[in-house]
């Protein structure tokens, strides 16, 4: 399979799904995209341009991994995460970053946002030149997003983000593998790796759901390459035909580093 047939496969599967799709992949110094600027909810997807910024801050001395941070019971919020179960009174900063990419603890998240402040996060994510993104509430607030208050993001802009975390230069050298090792330590793992061969490549990725969304997106590496992926999909009736889309997207993208692992050996 060529990166031609593998925009073909690609596309197939995005126009199949029954939600609406986009993607953006960048493997093998080139470039898929499909519809990649839309603008989405970017659900937990908005939890990488926070861990992003903790690191910033981390880099500067602006904040301590360390540093522990009170939690009261009213921190605690349901969905996603560990933290509201937990009887802990404080946490360090360094673990309530893992909680929020590891289990996508919302607790964990809004925790940071208030360490962080919106303002910093946002301006972070403009510096980056995530221009279709924007962090306007916390997590589970529906008020806000009943208000319009939501959070947004698109394809181009999350993969932006994965690059430019582990690749740029924006971060020293220990929060980029920080950054890259809590994907790898992903505990969702039902949509992209799914048909993944773990053998072959590793996946350290970050879903994203809310009712008829589903986002998934990650950082691929095999030898000594890495590929960019990011899935958003709205719009749909049903949660499974979103993650079936993108497990599919994971599975063609496999067999794309397969064929280019194969072809190696012999040139």
């Amino acid at each position: 399979m060529n990166i031609d047939d593998l925009r073909d496969k690609l596309l197939e599967e995005l126009a199949g799904c029954k939600g609406r799709a986009s993607l953006f992949l960048e493997i093998e110094e080139e470039v898929v995209e499909i519809n990649s600027n839309d603008v989405y909810q970017s659900a937990s997807l908005i939890k990488l341009p926070i861990l992003f910024e903790a690191l910033r801050q981390i880099d500067e001395g602006a904040l301590q991994k360390e540093r522990q941070l009170a939690i009261q019971e009213g921190d605690k919020i349901g969905d996603t995460g560990v933290l509201q179960a937990m009887k802990v009174k404080q946490l360090p900063v360094v673990d309530l970053l893992s909680l929020m990419i590891i289990v996508s603890d919302n607790s964990a998240t809004n925790l940071m946002i208030d360490l962080l402040g919106k303002d910093s996060i946002n301006a972070t994510i403009f510096r980056l030149g995530m221009r279709n993104s924007i962090l306007q509430r916390k997590m589970l607030d529906f008020n806000a997003i009943q208000s319009g208050n939501d959070n947004f993001t698109s394809a181009a802009d999350i993969a932006l983000c994965l690059k430019e975390a582990v690749t740029g230069g924006s971060l020293k050298t220990q929060s980029r593998n920080t950054f890259h090792s809590l994907l790898l330590q992903q505990q969702f793992k039902e949509k992209l790796p799914v048909y993944m061969d773990d053998s072959l490549l590793k996946i350290g990725n970050k879903t994203g759901e809310l009712p008829g969304v589903e986002h998934d997106c990650g950082i691929i590496t095999y030898g000594e390459k890495q590929a960019f992926i990011v899935v958003l999909i709205d719009s749909l009736s049903e949660a499974e035909s979103g993650k079936a889309t993108i497990r599919q997207v994971g599975k063609h993208i496999n067999s794309f580093i397969q064929g280019v692992s194969t072809a190696s050996k012999y040139n």
